[in-house]
C-alpha cells in the first residue's frame, strides 16, 4: 500500500534497477549538452541555460504536481538546490561555449571527486588526487590548449557539481517522488531568468529556440535529475559516484560525435586519468553507514 498512491512516472521509474538509471541518466544529460551546444549561435549560453531551466520546471510541475506546504528546513533544502543548479548550468554553458564538451565535464569532475575524497587522510586518496591533478595539467597543457576562461567556468561549475551532490540527497531524503525537485527546478529557473533575458532577448521567443530549448530541457533536466534523485534514494551515494565517474568519458564520446570535437590523444588520456581517479577514490571511501 505504500506504493499505492505513487504518480505512474514514480511507478514506473520504481521498476528500473537504480545502476541503469544512473546510466540513462549520464547518457541523457551529454547528448543534451552537446544539442544545447548547437543553440549558443542563437541565444547564447546563458539564454540556452534559461530555456533548458525554464522549459524543465513547467515540465516537472506539471508531471508532480508539488505543493507549497512545506516546512522551512525543506523549503530550504529546496530553494539551496535551485540556487546550485542555476548557478551550476550557468558556469557549465559558459564553459562548453569557450572550450569542447569532453574537456568541460572533464575538468567540471573535479567537483565530485572532492567530494569523494573529502576529509580522508589515506594515502591512497592523495594518488587519486594526484592522478586527477596529472589529468587537468594534460588536458590544458598541450599546445593550442584550452581558453583559460573556460577552465575557470568549468572549476567553478564543478564546485557547484559538489554541492549538487550533497545537496541531492538531503532531498531526495526529505521530499517525495520529484515534487522537490520540480520547486527547486522553479527556483532555478527564476534565478537564471535575468542572465537568459539580457544575452538573447526577445530569440528566446523564436518558435523553433522554444522547441530546440523543450528538447534540450528534457534531455539534460527532465530525464538526468529524476532519475538520479530516484536512484539515490536506493543506492549508496559511493556506488552513485562511482556510476558518475563514467561521465567525462560519455561527454568526450558525446562530444566527438555529435559535435566534431576532436581530443588531442594527450587530452584523451586526461579524460581516462580523470575517471580512473573518480572511479578509484570512490571505490576506496568508506563504506556509507
Amino acid at each position: 500500500m505504500a506504493h499505492a498512491d505513487r504518480l505512474p512516472v514514480a511507478r514506473l521509474m520504481g521498476g528500473i534497477p537504480p545502476t541503469a538509471l544512473v546510466l540513462l541518466g549520464i547518457v541523457s544529460v551529454q547528448v543534451g549538452a552537446a544539442f544545447a551546444k548547437q543553440l549558443f549561435t542563437v541565444a547564447g549560453a546563458a539564454g540556452t541555460v534559461t530555456l533548458r531551466l525554464v522549459m524543465a520546471a513547467l515540465v516537472l510541475v506539471v508531471i508532480w504536481r508539488p505543493s507549497l506546504r512545506l516546512d522551512r528546513r525543506t523549503l530550504v533544502t529546496v530553494a539551496t538546490y535551485g540556487a546550485v543548479l542555476a548557478a551550476m548550468n550557468l558556469c557549465f554553458y559558459a564553459a562548453l561555449d569557450r572550450i569542447p564538451l569532453g574537456a568541460a565535464v572533464t575538468i567540471e569532475f573535479l567537483g565530485p571527486l572532492a567530494v569523494a575524497v573529502a576529509g580522508s587522510r589515506r594515502w591512497l586518496d592523495g594518488v587519486w588526487v594526484l592522478l586527477a591533478g596529472v589529468g587537468v595539467v594534460l588536458l590544458t597543457g598541450v599546445q593550442g590548449g584550452l581558453l583559460w576562461t573556460g577552465v575557470l567556468f568549468a572549476l567553478a561549475a564543478g564546485a557547484c557539481w559538489a554541492a549538487y551532490i550533497l545537496v541531492t540527497a538531503k532531498l531526495g531524503s526529505q521530499t517525495t517522488d520529484g515534487k522537490g525537485l520540480a520547486l527547486a527546478m522553479v527556483v532555478g529557473a527564476v534565478i537564471a531568468l535575468p542572465f537568459g533575458v539580457g544575452s538573447a532577448g526577445t530569440a528566446m521567443l523564436d518558435p523553433v529556440v522554444l522547441a530546440a530549448g523543450f528538447a534540450v530541457a528534457l534531455m539534460s533536466s527532465v530525464v538526468p535529475y529524476s532519475l538520479e534523485l530516484e536512484a539515490l534514494r536506493r543506492m549508496p551515494p559511493r556506488v552513485f559516484g562511482i556510476l558518475m565517474s563514467m561521465e567525462p568519458a560519455v561527454a568526450a564520446v558525446a562530444g566527438l560525435l555529435l559535435l566534431g570535437e576532436h581530443l588531442k590523444a594527450a587530452q584523451w588520456a586526461a579524460v581516462c586519468c580523470v575517471v580512473i581517479a573518480s572511479i578509484g577514490a570512490t571505490r576506496s571511501a568508506r563504506p556509507d553507514v
